[in-house]
Parts: C-alpha cells; sequence; structure tokens
C-alpha cells in the first residue's frame, strides 16, 4: 500500500480559455471544472487509478465542501478533524498549455490539529510501503513538519514505509537536511533552490545529475528531478538515467509532476 499525506489541501478550479489570457481585460473561459486537489492527493488519484491500494491523509473540517468533491474523487482517506476551511486555487489554461496559477495559503493549523495530523499518518503507514509527503505546508505548521512525520513514523514501526518527500522551499530543504528521505522529486527549478545554484541551461541533463549527485546517496537515497518537456532525470546510488517523453501537445500542466511521483511509485512497487 502507498500513503500520502497533503497537509494543504486545495479544491482546485481549472478554467480552460479559448485564446491566450489577455490580463486587466475581460475574457470568457470555455469551460471549467473543480476537483479534490493538493499534491499528495493528486499522487493518490493516480495511484488508485493504477491498481494499487493507497490511503490519502489530509486535515478536513466535518462540514467543508471540499468532502463533496474529495468524495466524488473515490479516493480512501483519512481525515482528521480541524475548524479551517480548504483553500481554493485557481488554474488557468490557455489552448498553447500555457498555464497560470493562484494558490491561496490555506487555513492555518492548530498545535493540536498538527499532532492530530502527525498521529494519523503513522497510524495509516503502518503497512505501507512507500508514505509521500506532498505539497506546501499549511499557515501555523513550522518548517520542519515533514521532519517530525518522518521521524515520528521510524521511530513507530519496526519496518517502516519508504518515504518520499515532494515540496519546495523551506519545507523541502529542512527534510533534506534532518530527515534523510528516500526519495525528493523537485523539478529542475525546486532543486536549483535547494542547493542555492543556479543550473546550467545548456545541458539540463548534466547540470541536473552533477547537482543531485551533491546529495544522493549522502543526504537522500534517490532524487527524481522532473523537466517539463526535457524529460526527467533519476539519481541513486548505483546511478544516473535520463528519459525524455515523445513530444506532444500540451492540454495543461497541472499535476504533471504529481504524476511523474506516481508513475515511479507504481513502477517501484511491481519491482520494475
Amino acid at each position: 500500500m502507498i500513503v500520502t499525506l497533503t497537509a494543504n489541501p486545495s479544491l482546485d478550479r481549472t478554467m480552460t480559455l479559448p485564446a491566450a489570457l489577455r490580463p486587466g481585460e475581460v475574457q470568457a473561459a470555455s469551460s471549467a471544472r473543480e476537483d479534490a486537489g493538493g499534491k499528495g492527493i493528486n499522487v493518490a488519484r493516480v495511484v488508485s487509478a493504477g491498481g494499487v491500494e493507497c490511503a490519502a491523509v489530509l486535515p478536513l473540517a466535518l462540514d467543508d465542501p471540499f468532502e463533496s468533491a474529495l468524495r466524488d474523487g473515490g479516493l480512501r482517506t483519512v481525515r482528521v478533524p480541524v475548524r479551517g476551511r480548504v483553500r481554493a486555487n485557481l488554474a488557468i489554461t490557455d489552448p498553447a498549455g500555457v498555464t497560470t496559477k493562484l494558490n491561496l495559503p490555506g487555513a492555518a493549523l492548530s498545535p493540536d490539529d498538527a499532532a492530530a495530523l502527525v498521529d494519523a499518518v503513522v497510524a495509516a503507514s503502518e503497512d505501507a510501503r512507500w508514505l509521500v509527503l506532498a505539497g506546501s505546508l499549511p499557515p501555523g505548521v513550522d518548517d520542519d513538519f515533514y521532519v517530525r512525520v518522518i521521524h515520528a513514523v521510524r521511530q513507530a514501526h519496526g519496518a517502516p514505509p519508504l518515504i518520499a518527500v515532494d515540496a519546495s522551499g523551506h519545507a523541502l530543504a529542512a527534510a533534506v537536511a534532518h530527515a534523510a528521505p528516500d526519495l525528493i522529486k523537485p523539478n529542475d527549478d525546486e532543486l536549483a533552490e535547494l542547493v542555492g545554484i543556479p543550473l546550467d541551461a545548456a545541458d539540463a541533463v548534466a547540470a541536473v545529475v552533477d547537482v543531485a549527485r551533491s546529495l544522493v546517496p549522502t543526504k537522500v537515497r534517490a532524487a527524481l528531478i522532473t523537466l517539463g518537456a526535457d524529460g526527467a532525470v533519476l539519481v541513486d546510488a548505483d546511478g544516473a538515467w535520463a528519459a525524455t517523453p515523445p513530444r506532444i501537445r500540451v492540454a495543461s500542466t497541472v499535476g504533471a509532476g504529481d504524476s511523474s511521483l506516481a508513475g515511479y511509485l507504481l513502477a517501484h512497487t511491481r519491482d520494475a
């Protein structure tokens, strides 16, 4: 089984425009949809669709309208009752696949809420093969929250799950510095921010491998770095691999990185 944690879930509203976005003007959208989102929920949705058992842990108030969207997704969930409401994020996509995102910070979690969330993850991950800690952290939670979760899970279970962190900024930096995750999944920009140096744009794959080698395997066991249309790079103690996808017409980039991580986890659970 795979368990995901989404500490800062979101109701993702996606609007599709028939032409490029024109800031400052009134435009009519050609379509719109709402989905229960947040990186961990996105990963769980793909994993479940791939036929592997998955549970998504998240904070959710009992009367939150997010419940309806979450139920429609058919996911197995572990819900920690909190007071605040789930945020709403907006993504605007044009015919060329260019996506503009507006993300709200989310409702603050109290110390008791955060402690209950940690306890729920520990309980849910008892027999899991992977635990995925994904997405931004909500207000009220310290940057080392993922570190706290990782230590709690590893201390509670004699055979703890492998742990993947898909985050950015201070949350990712803290996890790498203090918790030795088994896998991190940044994109190239997030990797550059993590190590504090720019990447060579002329040869993205080589630059990513060189930088990832400063982290693997001393600080993390493996790194899966997504490069958008240029594909992805996997670096672990045994080597480095690059994969380039076929060219496609992009409909939207929303959830692409989450789907990449889910695909890796699905392959790993099948020993591929």
